[in-house]
């Protein structure tokens, strides 16, 4: 069986200046350049707004982001994210920036066979990473599989820094992958009878508001919504915020449902808060949630039970956290009908217990 992969690869670079200010820093990469990093991934632009702190892209295949300092990039499907990693580098030294820490993260593919070089197996990403990155980033390296209870959902985390501390108060980055969506939250993501005719940024915006996207953000009414709509179906969302962004990815078909959703928050007392309002808006019957930067601690999700947790720190980035979740409702039939053992399972490493086609979130 084979089907469109909805589980994103995710690349974070960070990048110091070593001539005078940083300025836009990585900002002034044009589009010319972009459109080779992206032909290497195999993805285009479809969408793209910015601010005062950031520019962000929706793309044929994810996102974008692109700080001065930072960029970070997620695909899915058959793209080869790892592929551009070179050019990246290469671009950005054109413009007196040189990289400081890379993170490289992804879920369990639904479809692994189909990936394409160097995204086979972890280990064959591990070793391009190790040969594409400058020695004064392996110089502090890691990386690991966190684990879950079951084989199909584990979390690939990469992390390569000159340093081996994390930035102090930095952000807290919230990494949800949502799959058996609920049949009738999928269907909000097909293009419905009068919008065939639409361009993906009106249907959209249609998909947004019937499905309460709006709301389920942790931001304000100021949010600036970039989203876009494919045909028959799919959906693809940045919103900015200051200088946070948030997105989400949804594959809706039936049998291979996925979502995604992506944020940065500045306490760990917002996760919660988040991860309820993205629950309620797919009803996901499966969820992982990882959360990078934050403190010792476990999270909760309403109406979901934790299956399986598991944490590691890594180089430049700090604490990693990677839980599982089931509806509750799986949980207790699978008891009744007298099922395995269902209890919470941890993983090794413990820890305690453009502006078109955009819009402001109140429109």
């Amino acid at each position: 069986m084979s089907g469109f992969e909805g589980f994103e690869k995710r690349l974070e670079l960070h990048f110091f200046c070593s001539d005078g200010p940083l300025g836009l820093g990585l900002r002034r990469l044009g589009s010319k350049s972009l459109d080779r990093v992206l032909s290497t991934v195999h993805c285009s632009v479809v969408s793209a707004v910015g601010n005062a702190h950031f520019d962000a892209y929706v793309l044929s295949e994810s996102s974008l982001f692109l700080y001065p300092n930072k960029l970070i990039i997620k695909t899915c499907g058959t793209t080869a994210l790892l592929r551009a990693v070179s050019l990246l580098l290469h671009l950005a030294s054109s413009l007196s920036l040189y990289p400081l820490r890379c993170k490289y993260t992804r879920g369990s593919f639904i479809f692994p066979a189909a990936q394409p070089s160097p995204h086979t197996t972890f280990r064959e990403e591990i070793i391009y990473l190790d040969q594409a990155l400058p020695p004064s980033l392996l110089r502090h390296r890691k990386a690991r599989i966190l684990k879950s209870h079951s084989s199909r959902h584990s979390w690939h985390v990469y992390s390569a820094s000159a340093v081996a501390y994390a930035v102090p108060d930095g952000p807290i980055t919230v990494e949800i992958c949502m799959t058996e969506l609920d049949r009738d939250a999928s269907e909000l993501f097909f293009r419905r009878t009068g919008e065939s005719n639409m361009s993906g940024h009106e249907a959209g915006k249609e998909m947004t508001r019937r499905a309460g996207i709006s709301a389920a953000l942790p931001a304000g009414p100021l949010t600036l919504i970039c989203d876009f709509a494919f045909d028959p179906c799919g959906y693809s969302m940045n919103a900015l915020e200051a200088g946070r962004y948030s997105t989400i990815h949804v594959t809706p078909e039936e049998g291979q449902s996925y979502a995604s959703f992506e944020c940065v928050v500045d306490e760990e007392e917002d996760i919660e808060a988040a991860l309820s309002k993205v629950s309620a808006v797919f009803r996901a019957g499966v969820m992982s949630v990882s959360v990078s930067g934050g403190e010792e601690g476990w999270i909760e999700v309403s109406g979901m039970a934790c299956r399986s947790r598991a944490a590691d720190d890594f180089p430049g980035v700090g604490l990693i956290t990677y839980q599982t979740f089931v509806v509750e409702s799986e949980i207790e039939g699978k008891r009744r009908e007298g099922g395995r053992n269902l209890s919470v399972e941890s993983g090794s490493a413990m820890i305690p217990s453009s502006t078109k086609g955009c819009h402001h979130a109140n429109t």
